[in-house]
Formats: C-alpha cells, sequence, structure tokens
C-alpha cells in the first residue's frame, strides 16, 4: 500500500471550491484507494490540489498529448506545416481499435490529421502522424517522444508508442502529465483549438468528443480522455474563465460519467481558488512512488462493472453525470471538417471499434483506446 498525500485549497471561501473539493475526495473509492488526481494553475503553475501524483500508470490516450506536442514542436521548427501531407501506412492501417478504418495509401493534411488523432482518439491516425513527423519512421518519432518528455522534466514517463494502447514499459503519472499539458497551454496557445473541437466530420461520419464537458462546462477548453483496461478511464480538462486558466488531471475513473464529474469537480475548485494557493509544480517533491505500473484491469473490466456502468444511463441512453458543474449541451453539436484528400478515400469499416448512442462513445475494453 502506498502513502497517499493530499492538499486541499480550504482557504477559499467559495461554496462552489467546497462542494467540489467534498465530491473530490469522496469518489471513486471503489476503483483505487486513491486514484491520481491534481489541478494546477496555468498562470502560475502552482499546484492547487493533488493526490497519487508521483504513482505510476498507464496514460492510454492521453498519450495523444505528446503526439501532438511533438508534432507542434516539429511544425514550429519549420519541418512541417498543417497542409502537410499524412498518408496512411499498412503498418498504422493495422492498428487496433479505436480507428478510423482508412486504407493504406489514403492521405490527409496534418491539419485533419490531427483532428482526428485529438478528437476521434483514432489509433491508426496516431500512428500515421507519427510516421510523418518521424521522416517515415515509427521508432524515430517513439524516440523523440521520449526525448521531448525527459526535456520537459516528465521524469516518470516513457512512452513505446504514440497511441497508448498497452505495453511493456509505457508509463507516466499525474504531475508528468500536468508538466505536458501546460506546456502545450503555454507554447503553442496557436492550436489551443485543436482540444475544444466538438465533433468532426469525415465526410461519410460525424463523431462527437469524448470530452464531456466542452460545450457543457462553463470555460471547458480542452484537453483529452484516454481509456484502457489497465488504465480505467483517464482525462485531461482544461478551462478558462474570467480570464483564468486551470488544468486538471485524473487517471483511474471507473466510468466516462465519472472522470467527467471529476474533472469537473477539480476544475470548479481550481477555478474558485485563491489565485496564489498551492505550491508551484516543479517544487512538488515526490511520495508514494510506484515501481510498477499501477494496474486496474480486474476493477474496471469484468462483467458486474460493466453492468454498472450500462445502468448509469438514463432512458434516452446518455451517461448520466453527478457534478453540479455540468449542464446539458445547449446547442447541436458542431462538428469540424476533417476528411481525406480528393482521390483518397477511406474504406469501408469491417467493425465498429466503439460504438456510439445518442453522442455518447460507449467502450470495448480492450484493446480500443479514448
Amino acid at each position: 500500500m502506498h502513502r497517499s498525500k493530499t492538499f486541499l485549497p480550504f482557504a477559499s471561501k467559495s461554496i462552489g471550491a467546497v462542494i467540489a473539493l467534498s465530491l473530490f475526495s469522496t469518489s471513486m473509492a471503489s476503483v483505487a484507494e486513491a486514484n491520481p488526481k491534481m489541478v494546477v494553475d496555468v498562470r502560475t503553475g502552482r499546484v492547487i490540489s493533488h493526490t497519487e501524483a508521483f504513482r505510476k500508470w498507464y496514460p492510454a490516450s492521453l498519450t495523444k498529448l505528446m503526439t501532438a506536442y511533438v508534432t507542434f514542436r516539429a511544425i514550429k521548427s519549420g519541418r512541417l506545416n498543417l497542409d502537410s501531407v499524412v498518408t496512411m501506412s499498412k503498418r498504422a492501417a493495422d492498428q487496433p481499435a479505436s480507428k478510423m478504418y482508412f486504407k493504406a495509401g489514403t492521405r490527409l493534411t496534418l491539419d485533419n490529421a490531427l483532428k482526428i488523432t485529438l478528437v476521434k482518439s483514432a489509433n491508426d491516425m496516431a500512428v500515421a502522424v507519427a510516421e510523418t513527423v518521424g521522416g517515415g519512421s515509427l521508432e524515430q518519432f517513439v524516440a523523440m517522444m521520449n526525448s521531448e518528455a525527459a526535456r520537459l522534466g516528465m521524469n516518470s514517463s516513457r512512452f513505446i508508442n504514440p497511441h497508448g494502447l498497452p505495453g511493456q514499459g509505457q508509463y507516466t503519472t499525474a504531475r508528468d502529465l500536468a508538466i505536458l499539458t501546460l506546456q502545450l497551454k503555454r507554447e503553442f496557445p496557436e492550436y489551443a483549438g485543436y482540444f475544444s473541437i466538438e465533433g468532426i466530420d469525415v465526410g461519410k461520419k460525424q463523431y462527437a468528443n469524448f470530452n464531456m464537458l466542452i460545450g457543457r462546462f462553463d470555460g471547458a477548453d480542452g484537453m483529452k480522455t484516454g481509456f484502457i483496461c489497465a488504465s480505467g478511464f483517464n482525462q485531461i480538462g482544461s478551462a478558462t474563465r474570467n480570464g483564468r486558466s486551470v488544468i486538471s488531471v485524473v487517471l483511474g475513473s471507473d466510468s466516462l460519467a465519472g472522470r467527467a464529474d471529476d474533472t469537473a469537480n477539480l476544475l470548479q475548485a481550481g477555478l474558485t481558488a485563491g489565485s496564489n494557493q498551492g505550491a508551484p509544480l516543479g517544487s512538488l517533491a515526490p511520495y508514494g512512488e510506484t515501481v510498477q505500473v499501477n494496474d486496474v484491469s480486474a476493477e474496471i473490466c469484468n462483467p458486474k462493472a460493466a453492468k454498472m456502468r450500462s445502468e448509469t444511463r438514463d432512458e434516452a441512453g446518455r451517461m448520466i453525470t453527478h457534478s453540479p458543474y455540468i449542464r446539458e449541451l445547449s446547442h447541436p453539436i458542431v462538428y469540424s471538417f476533417a476528411g481525406v484528400l480528393p482521390g483518397a478515400e477511406p474504406a469501408s469499416p469491417t467493425t465498429t471499434g466503439a460504438s456510439q448512442f445518442a453522442n455518447v462513445p460507449i467502450p470495448i475494453p480492450r484493446p480500443s483506446t479514448f
């Protein structure tokens, strides 16, 4: 058993913050004794609250944030631009779901490839982007991911692929993910729009963002969700309100709705906490560190847990959230075009990968990531 440490900002007199922190401290006991969580002020870099910040965890599709970061760095260097052509290789097309099922040879712009990677969380597209940025080599891109992680000070992270499918040697921590997310927001504000897209339209099909806070939480503007059995339901959130921005990290929640609730409560707590509260992220001392990567497969991917998740839907099939800060979407989903280039049509899917009902994806345990 590893020691859990939490810094909670009760100095704020905001009722909303107190409610959020109460919900934060009581949620998810069934999945892990204390699954990793963190909320950080973007401007100051101060950690407003944290739990198990150094516990090794599977990132699942949160990995695609590092894929995006390496890609943005390549664009900044002038090697590529958003109009650069991404071609689906056979290796990319052969990746497990969640995926687009595009034929090898399908071409699209890097701009649209990034939209698909970050919104649909398509593993085949993540590999196609990686091969493009890596000069045709997936292995070179993974080396670039690890090089950037080391440069940023992500000392407890290692990547073995660009999409987050499980494998020996791929891990991260809430603290490291917070470092990456802060860097994305600070270094590449011009690309912030990729993380707040409500949905994408690839021409033959539309896909809603897996992030249930976009359009439903006041000020939500990112960032990414992820799921595999071993990680549970992960989410990195971001919100800006009244000129203040905060980010949150939630690892190992028990459901789509659970991670949305946890994220909304953390963001609300961060937005209503004192602006100079907490210690700088860089000064956070390691605690509760783990040698092995935490694996919650037994708790997440079993028949009883699946049945409980299926029962947390309303009569229309929508996920039931409990955070008071998540509201109903007040408008039809706005879809951003992310189609392929002319003359390069996608193949018809042979399997659905992850089914959708009422614009809310229903996860398939393995090997899908989102």
